[in-house]
């Protein structure tokens, strides 16, 4: 199962690749505030799609363009462009994201990112991977020099001020904040140690899941902001190393409303 996420994940990686050269004539869809949708994200959507019916069609997915695929307790979730904004603009900040699922529980995660051509890739139980090198997250052990991951909630304007809090918070001490645009890249880089943590508010099932396994997988901790395991239903995430992740927790606990904790 793992081989054939890898394989749709490059072949998706591909598509986008090909597009480069002409993102000025590409058709662009507004979802919503800041979320954007290009005919890229949709023929690499049914291409990974595409890949995982030829062995799997009985196989549950859930995908970012076009929904859900009913099927089986196996789920695919899939991401065939995270950091659309970034790719419209040139940015070289994006990647394929492909989760797979049984009855909840992660078991299977790819994050491509075509431009650098670095696989991250992880099995439960396993470890976690980046071109088939074993990554570890960092071993951190306070916000003093750490570097963060975040990404700013445009899409939960309501959340925007606790948000800046939680910056101004944490910018204190960390070393550096980087917010480059792509969650489920920002978690693969917690996974291979790039980041020290992230935290971010209002991301999408898609934008994280893989994300999440891999950052496990090599060692790190992975909560919603109420300490629980319901990030993929809050989309509020916070992952580091098992050091770092309750220092963060507690320095962004003095902003997290209701809303947040639910």
């Amino acid at each position: 199962m793992l081989n054939i996420a890898e394989r749709a994940a490059r072949t998706a990686g591909n598509v986008i690749i090909r597009s480069l050269d002409r993102i000025d004539s590409l058709h662009i869809d507004e979802k919503g505030r800041n979320d954007f949708a290009t005919e890229v994200d949709h023929r690499a959507e049914q291409e990974i799609i595409r890949v995982i019916r030829a062995a799997y069609p009985e196989h549950t997915i859930v995908a970012e363009e076009s929904g859900v695929h009913s099927g089986n307790e196996y789920t695919w979730i899939i991401d065939p462009l995270d950091g659309t904004t970034n790719f419209l603009h040139g940015f070289p900040q994006f990647a394929v994201s492909i989760a797979l699922t049984r009855k909840g529980k992660i078991q299977q995660a790819v994050v491509y990112d075509p431009m650098r051509q670095e696989l991250f890739s992880a099995s439960r139980g396993a470890g976690a991977m980046l071109n088939n090198r074993r990554i570890r997250v960092s071993a951190q052990l306070s916000l003093k020099g750490a570097l963060l991951g975040t990404g700013f909630p445009f899409g939960a304007q309501k959340h925007l001020e606790a948000y800046l809090d939680m910056f101004r918070c944490l910018s204190r001490d960390a070393a550096g904040i980087r917010r480059p645009g792509a969650a489920a890249l920002d978690l693969a880089y917690v996974a291979a140690g790039r980041f020290d943590g992230f935290w971010e508010i209002g991301l999408r099932q898609w934008d994280m899941a893989a994300g999440v396994l891999l950052v496990q997988e090599a060692g790190g901790m992975v909560s919603d902001f109420a300490s629980g395991d319901a990030y993929l239903s809050s989309g509020n995430i916070i992952a580091a190393n098992p050091k770092l992740h309750p220092i963060i927790q507690e320095s962004i606990r003095p902003f997290l409303s209701g809303s947040l904790l639910s």
